[in-house]
């Protein structure tokens, strides 16, 4: 079935693009009509671009640690002329790190993760701004982690996605006028990406599969399909949300 195409003619930025979830949402908006960037760090932007190509999928690619404001500011600018503007921006850089007990967390660890996953946004929302204009979309990749305080040792992570969510509301409130939506999205356990993969072993996997109401864990296809609606220009009347995306396990 061919997919509707309810982003033709947008121009899109992903951040951390290359794996996982925000590799599935850029297959997601480039099938929906999108014309897509996206940036990685933990992979080359060429292979990344590279092995979408030979899925039939055009992206532009970049490199970029989206924890640098100046060079955020430069790779946003310059995917803005290459993509010629932008209308929609998905903050999908972050990640929990490693897993610390906050009684024993040392403080280059507590700044990191709050960098890695707030800090990146406010940078890359903050530069995108200069480009978004009437219909433009933001839309963050929060976590379930910062609506129920996460796992063991992920202090640092789940109050880093709590403070993204607040960081959604305020940006939400300032940037209505103009006519751009930001909102969050909250996922509970997605498969197929290296977060969990790496610090999530197998069987707490399937004990939280157990405990979720619609009996399976999500999919990167799953939070893509999320960011494809928020990112419509029919979209426009929700703004300041945070989705819960984790088959019924939390409700808020």
């Amino acid at each position: 079935m061919v997919q509707p195409q309810t982003l033709a003619g947008r121009r899109v930025i992903v951040t951390g693009g290359g794996i996982g979830i925000g590799l599935g949402v850029v297959r997601q908006l480039a099938a929906a009509g999108a014309r897509v960037a996206l940036t990685t760090h933990s992979r080359s932007a060429d292979e990344v671009v590279a092995t979408l190509a030979g899925e039939g999928i055009e992206v532009i690619g970049a490199k970029l640690d989206a924890t640098d404001s100046a060079a955020v500011s430069a790779v946003v600018d310059d995917l803005a002329a290459r993509l010629g503007g932008v209308d929609v921006v998905v903050n999908n850089a972050g990640g929990l790190i490693a897993r610390h007990a906050i009684a024993e967390m040392t403080d280059e660890h507590w700044d990191l993760v709050l960098k890695v996953n707030v800090t990146s946004a406010f940078y890359v929302s903050r530069a995108a701004l200069r480009h978004l204009g009437e219909g433009g979309r933001i839309i963050n990749i929060s976590s379930l982690a910062g609506r129920n305080g996460g796992g063991n040792g992920s202090g640092a992570y789940a109050t880093s996605k709590a403070a993204l969510d607040g960081f959604t509301r305020a940006l939400a409130k300032e940037v209505a006028p103009a006519g751009i939506t930001v909102n969050s999205i909250a996922p509970g356990l997605i498969l197929d990406t290296p977060f969990h993969e790496t610090f999530t072993p197998k069987a707490d996997q399937e004990k939280t599969i157990a405990a979720i109401p619609v009996a399976r864990p999500g999919y990167p296809a799953d939070v893509a399909a999320a960011v494809e609606y928020y990112a419509r220009p029919d979209s426009g009347f929700v703004t300041g949300t945070v989705l819960d995306l984790n088959g019924g396990v939390h409700f808020s």
